[in-house]
C-alpha cells in the first residue's frame, strides 16, 4: 500500500485503519506477544502504588461496580474507559514498562490497557487484539519521533503521543474507516498532554499521564465511530501539536516506511526498575565494578557521560524523597548498582534512602557527552568514568543497554521479570502467573480475548 507524503496525518490514519494481521511479519508478531507479556507484569506491579490506588478509587466512584473489562490490580471489572484508565496508570508505576529509544516513548503503558479493555468488551479475537496493538505502537512511535527532542524537554511524550497511539489501537479494534481514524486522531491530539514539571515536586502526575492518554485515546475512537469529527491535520497543522509542542518536528517521520519498517520491533524492555535514562550508565557502572571487583567504599567518584535528555529529566531530582522520585535520580540508581549490583523493585523499596546510598549519590555527577548526545535518541550509549579513593581510574562503556533489541530479554527472562514483579506487589501467585503466561503466549489462537487472571 502506498502512502502520500502531502498529508502525513491522513496517511498514518489510513495505515492504522487498514492494517491486517497477515501483513505483519511473524517475527514482529512474536515481539508483540513478548511486549504484551512484559506489560502484564508491569501492570500488576502497580498494585502497590498509592497514585495508582487513588486513580482506581476514582474509577470505583465514577464507574460501575462491575463490568466486562478487567482491572488487573483488583481483579474486578468495569467499563472499557475505566479499565483502560486504571491499567494504564498501574503499568507505568514500577518503571519497568517498555520504551522505544528513538521516540523516547513507552508504548505498552498506553496501547495495551486501551486495546485489552476494548477487546474484552467487544469480544475481539486474539489476532485482532495483537493487530490493533501493533497499529498503536507503529502510530505512537512515529508521532513521538515526529515531535522530536525539543518536545521531550518539556512534554512527557508517553502522555502526548500516547493519546494518539491509544486512539489508533482502539480505532483498529472498532474497524474505523480511514476517515474515521483521522477524526479519532484529531480528537486525541487536541487532548494530548503531560508535563515534566511533576518531577521537581515528586508529584503523582506520571501515572495520570498514562491513565488519561489511554482513556482519552479510547474515547476519541468511540466518538469517531459515532461521527464525531476532529482536526484533519492535528499533528502537522498550523495550530496542531507540533506547532504548540515542538521546535524541531519532522513530518516525514510520521510516514517513515509505513508497512516496511516495523518500529514495534525496535522497542526495548526495561531491565532496571528506574527511569530509562539511568539504564545506560547503570549497565556501564555494573561492567566496571564487576570487572574490577569494586566495593562502594572503594569508589570516590562516578562520572556518568550522558545525553542532554538525561540531564533535562534527571537533573531536577537532587534529593529524592520518595521511591518513585528516586527512580529519576542518577546518583541513587548508581548507588544501588554499586551496593547490590541491582536496581530492582526490592532495592528501591528497602534501600533508596539508606545512608550508604545517599553517600554514594553524592559521588555521582552527570556531564554532557557529545558522542552520547549525538547518538541519542536512536542509540542510548552508556559511558562512565570511575575514580577510586586510591587513585585508580576505570572507564566503562555499553553500546546497547540490557533490554535493547540487540541485547534483549529472552522469553524465560521476561517470565522471570514478571514473576518478580507479581511477587513483590503480591498481586498474583506463581501458579496464576504461569497460567496467564500460557494464555498470553497463545493469545493469537484465542477466538475471544478473555480475562488474563481469574
Amino acid at each position: 500500500m502506498e502512502y502520500t507524503e502531502n498529508h502525513p496525518s491522513k496517511a498514518l490514519a489510513a495505515f492504522a485503519a487498514g492494517l491486517q494481521f497477515d501483513s505483519i511479519p511473524s517475527d514482529v508478531m512474536r515481539r508483540a506477544e513478548d511486549l504484551l507479556l512484559d506489560w502484564f507484569g508491569s501492570a500488576l506491579a502497580g498494585r502497590i502504588g498509592r497514585p495508582v490506588q487513588t486513580i482506581a478509587g476514582f474509577a470505583r466512584q465514577m464507574g460501575p461496580a462491575d463490568g466486562p473489562c478487567e482491572i488487573l490490580i483488583s481483579r474486578t471489572g468495569s467499563t472499557p474507559l475505566f479499565a483502560a484508565m486504571v491499567n494504564a496508570a498501574s503499568s507505568h508505576f514500577a518503571e519497568q514498562d517498555d520504551v522505544h529509544n528513538g521516540s523516547v516513548f513507552h508504548p505498552a503503558a498506553v496501547v495495551f490497557p486501551a486495546a485489552l479493555a476494548v477487546a474484552q468488551v467487544i469480544g475481539a479475537s486474539g489476532r485482532e487484539l495483537l493487530t490493533a496493538s501493533v497499529a498503536g505502537y507503529e502510530v505512537g512511535i512515529r508521532v513521538g519521533e515526529f515531535l522530536g527532542r525539543s518536545h521531550y524537554r518539556i512534554f512527557h511524550t508517553t502522555g502526548t503521543a500516547g493519546t494518539i497511539a491509544a486512539a489508533a489501537a482502539v480505532g483498529r479494534l472498532l474497524k474505523l474507516s480511514p476517515e474515521q481514524m483521522l477524526h479519532a486522531f484529531g480528537s486525541a491530539g487536541t487532548q494530548a498532554a503531560g508535563l515534566w514539571e511533576f518531577l521537581r515536586d515528586a508529584a503523582d502526575s506520571k501515572q495520570l499521564h498514562t491513565a488519561k492518554a489511554a482513556a482519552d485515546g479510547l474515547m476519541s475512537a468511540y466518538l469517531a465511530q459515532e461521527g464525531f469529527t476532529g482536526a484533519q491535520r492535528i499533528l502537522e497543522g498550523a495550530q496542531g501539536m507540533a506547532a504548540g509542542m515542538s521546535t524541531d518536528a519532522d513530518p516525514s517521520r510520521l510516514t517513515d516506511r509505513l508497512g516496511q519498517r516495523w518500529a514495534l520491533a525496535e522497542t526495548s524492555f526495561k531491565f532496571h526498575a528506574s527511569c530509562r535514562h539511568t539504564h545506560p550508565a547503570a549497565d556501564a557502572l555494573l561492567q566496571v565494578i564487576s570487572e574490577h571487583h569494586l566495593r562502594p567504599e572503594q569508589i570516590g567518584r562516578v562520572t556518568a557521560h550522558v545525553h542532554q535528555g538525561a540531564i533535562d529529566v534527571l537533573g531536577p531530582v537532587v534529593n529524592p524523597q520518595t521511591v518513585h522520585q528516586a527512580k529519576f535520580s542518577m546518583g541513587t540508581v548508581l548507588g544501588l548498582i554499586g551496593q547490590f549490583h541491582s536496581a530492582g523493585m526490592k532495592e528501591f523499596d528497602q534501600s533508596f534512602n539508606d545512608i550508604g546510598i545517599r553517600a554514594f549519590r553524592d559521588k555521582v555527577r552527570m556531564v554532557l557527552d557529545q558522542e552520547v548526545d549525538q547518538a541519542y535518541p536512536a542509540r542510548w550509549i552508556g559511558k562512565v568514568t570511575v575514580e577510586t579513593v586510591d587513585g585508580q581510574r576505570y572507564e566503562g562503556r555499553v553500546d546497547e543497554p540490557k533490554g535493547d533489541p540487540g541485547n534483549t530479554l529472552s522469553r524465560e527472562e521476561l517470565e522471570q521479570k514478571a514473576l518478580r514483579l507479581a511477587e513483590f506487589s503480591q498481586s498474583a501467585s506463581e501458579g496464576e502467573m504461569r497460567a496467564a503466561f500460557e494464555r498470553l503466549w497463545n493469545i493469537a489462537r484465542a477466538e475471544r480475548v478473555g480475562r488474563l487472571l481469574p
